[in-house]
């Protein structure tokens, strides 16, 4: 049994996820950009023959601290590179690098090139050539915060080349993109009800061609003549014959069941000629009705009642004048809705602004790259009753106006960093406008729009219909239906203004972040189980985990400890007082497949845990609440308590460790003073801000505290 890693674009974890679980692997779990999964050499081969979403496979060999060019050659030389590679064999080394003394990933290619080289020269006296195309063994280096994973690829070159494609227009379509597309937009049931595919504007055929191979079980892979594996010395042959002949008989079986239900059509002629050319070498031409037509003049095709209507219309960047585009989408939703009606609809959007100037009402929103292009994929439900013209809608009043064009400004200064850095949980606005005194949070295709306190100058109708606009000018300028948006409101009691009545729906939804999953529930409690102001701090966590016992007091939902079991801990123990946080901590941790004994979780008073003899950790995350009057502990204030605790931490953290300690009371004061005796004191709240919310730099403070006392003889954590 080995581990790998299937590298995708942003984006696609989750589907990759699933359809590695289906040719067979364990273990599978997500990080950013890829899947990490168990199985053994067939379960890889079937990865790179069957992934229509996967870009490469890799075979990890180790990872090793490389800070400079010597330890990275020491590094690549400590492998023995015969036993994957002949003498006389050819070579090719990738390499990337973020966040690192090496900077020039060339320099890190021909570093790890000249050591695999040097090392057979002296075995043999006889080197392996370069190949730059395609060698008989092609090495990925990955070298994060001096950190160096060193891989075999197994695909060789990009499994999205899927060997049927001769011709491309001017802005391609990834092949895997395409299948992510089809899959988000559900193209395998619409398919299999008796529906049809259209792209009215086809390009070169992508859509088409992937959706047909699809559904008719025809292995992406299975057209291609090299991988990388043919040349590696551990490549079985008949394993990966018998394999071939296996998707050679399901693709025979699978086209002679296909329906010729694939429909096209371009304003570009010469783009017909090429999809027809490109079906052609996939063997699916047959199956196809290509033709010249504008996209504002298609009708759907004889004969079909429902399909689904997928397209990658211009975004303005590479095709297409970015000014005209609202023009066409809008002209291009009207007769999606006037002559589709009972079809489905999925569109790859520039941008959301662009998606919202259809004027259709979205299922579901999904962030995807197109290459470096961040795009979003919206799919609908074009219903019967979508027909008619478009209802007309209610006017904004002046007030939720102004909102409305906050909030696009917002999204506008937001949406480029959001994709680049693949953030789908953020805070879209924040009482920017006193009389909208809301805070609107993202939280993938759903909002969380909760209330901040009005001024008692302010009468309770008029607080309730602010809020009631701006939860209608939340889902029309994010583009969310009314039943995904979750609204906490203050109501009056004793004591004044307070949160009312949760709703108690029991519903949980998973969001992606840093490459992890969490479960959140928007509904049911004050906080949805993610504070999306930490999420800087959680990376920091990830970042000071590599090796270290980690411990999470008041752990909450666990989401720093799946951060720190992310960056390496050796282990993770999560305190907390509450049994149903901790159960959410287990599926937390669960989900991103950190579970058994090396992930402890302990029901009990964070301060009573903390206070007790016990081993010491090497890394401790420690963000109590601002006030806890618990039944079953002591009383807590953070203000008053947190030197006691701090201290108390301290007395349990090992030689050369870290204390993260946070808080969200906006008067907390640290008292340095009582401190600096026992640490030295590092200031991480500005740094620790996301910029999302910049608007609001006081929203927590976070501190990284690390004793003085150095003792070369104790144990490291």
């Amino acid at each position: 049994m080995n581990t790998w890693f299937a590298t995708c674009p942003k984006g696609l974890e989750l589907l990759l996820r699933d359809e590695l679980v289906a040719v067979g692997a364990t273990d599978v779990h997500e990080a950013l950009a890829g899947v990490h999964f168990s199985g053994d050499k067939a379960v890889a081969y079937r990865a790179c023959l069957w992934s229509r979403l996967a870009s490469r496979i890799l075979m990890p060999l180790g990872e090793f601290d490389a800070a400079d060019g010597d330890a990275l050659y020491q590094a690549i030389g400590s492998i023995d590179w015969s036993v994957h590679l002949a003498p006389h064999g050819t070579l090719a080394v990738d390499a990337n690098t973020a966040q690192s003394k090496l900077t020039h990933s060339q320099y890190i290619a021909l570093r790890a090139k000249d050591a695999i080289v040097d090392q057979f020269r002296q075995a043999s006296g006889s080197r392996p050539d370069v190949d730059p195309e395609e060698p008989d063994l092609r090495v990925n280096l990955r070298l994060r915060r001096d950190r160096l994973t060193v891989s075999l690829d197994l695909a060789g070159s990009p499994l999205h080349r899927r060997g049927w494609r001769e011709l491309q227009g001017e802005a391609p379509l990834k092949e895997n993109l395409a299948a992510a597309i089809l899959l988000r937009a559900r193209w395998p049931e619409t398919y299999a009800a008796g529906g049809a595919l259209f792209d009215p504007m086809c390009g070169s055929g992508t859509l088409l061609i992937e959706g047909a191979l699809m559904v008719a079980d025809v292995a992406p892979g299975l057209r291609r003549e090299y991988f990388g594996f043919l040349g590696w010395r551990g490549h079985d042959i008949a394993l990966w014959r018998g394999l071939l002949e296996e998707a050679n008989a399901r693709a025979m079986a699978g086209l002679r069941e296909l329906r010729p239900v694939f429909f096209g059509s371009d304003a570009d002629p010469r783009m017909v000629q090429t999809a027809k050319r490109n079906a052609q070498e996939a063997g699916v031409a047959g199956f196809f009705h290509l033709d010249k037509r504008d996209a504002l003049h298609v009708e759907p095709p004889p004969a079909t009642s429902t399909g689904l209507v997928v397209t990658n219309p211009p975004y303005g960047e590479r095709l297409g004048d970015r000014a005209e585009l609202p023009a066409l989408y809008r002209d291009f939703g009207d007769v999606l809705r006037s002559r589709f009606g009972g079809w489905r609809a999925a569109v790859l959007a520039g941008d959301t602004e662009l998606g919202q100037a259809m004027r259709l009402r979205p299922d579901k929103r999904y962030a995807l790259f197109n290459g470096a292009l961040a795009t979003v994929l919206l799919t609908f439900d074009l219903h019967a009753r979508d027909d008619a013209s478009p209802r007309e809608v209610r006017p904004l009043s002046p007030g939720a106006q102004m909102l409305s064009n906050r909030l696009e400004k917002n999204l506008r200064h937001l949406r480029k960093r959001l994709a680049r850095e693949g953030i789908e949980c953020y805070r879209a606005y924040d009482q920017d406008l006193p009389e909208y005194a809301v805070a609107i949070d993202v939280y993938g295709d759903w909002l969380h729009v909760q209330e901040y306190k009005a001024p008692e100058s302010v009468p309770p109708e008029i607080a309730a219909t602010r809020l009631r606009e701006a939860v209608r000018v939340a889902g029309q300028v994010l583009g969310v239906s009314r039943d995904r948006i979750a609204v906490k409101t203050r109501s009056r009691g004793k004591g004044g203004s307070k949160y009312g009545q949760m709703d108690q729906r029991g519903e949980f939804i998973i969001v992606h972040e840093g490459g992890l999953d969490f479960e959140v529930n928007l509904t049911d409690y004050l906080d949805t189980g993610l504070f999306l102001d930490h999420r800087l701090v959680r990376d920091k966590v990830r970042q000071l985990a590599g090796g270290k016992h980690m411990l999470n007091l008041f752990a909450y939902t666990g989401s720093a400890s799946v951060y720190a079991a992310a960056g390496g801990a050796r282990d993770t123990t999560s305190v907390d007082l509450s049994a149903t946080y901790l159960d959410w901590a287990s599926r937390n941790l669960a989900l991103n497949g950190f579970s058994g004994e090396r992930h402890r979780l302990v029901q009990e008073d964070a301060m009573y845990f903390i206070n007790k003899p016990g081993m010491k950790y090497g890394l401790i995350y420690v963000d109590p609440p601002t006030f806890s009057n618990s039944k079953r502990a002591e009383d807590f204030d953070v203000q008053n308590d947190h030197v006691a605790l701090l201290k108390a931490c301290g007395a349990r953290l090992a030689v050369g460790g870290a204390i993260v300690f946070s808080n969200n009371f906006r008067r907390f004061r640290l008292d340095r003073e009582a401190l600096q005796a026992d640490f030295t004191i590092e200031d991480f709240s500005a740094a620790s801000i996301p910029f999302d919310f910049a608007r609001r730099s006081d929203i927590h403070g976070c501190w990284i505290l690390r004793g003085h006392a150095v003792d070369p003889w104790g144990k490291n954590g």
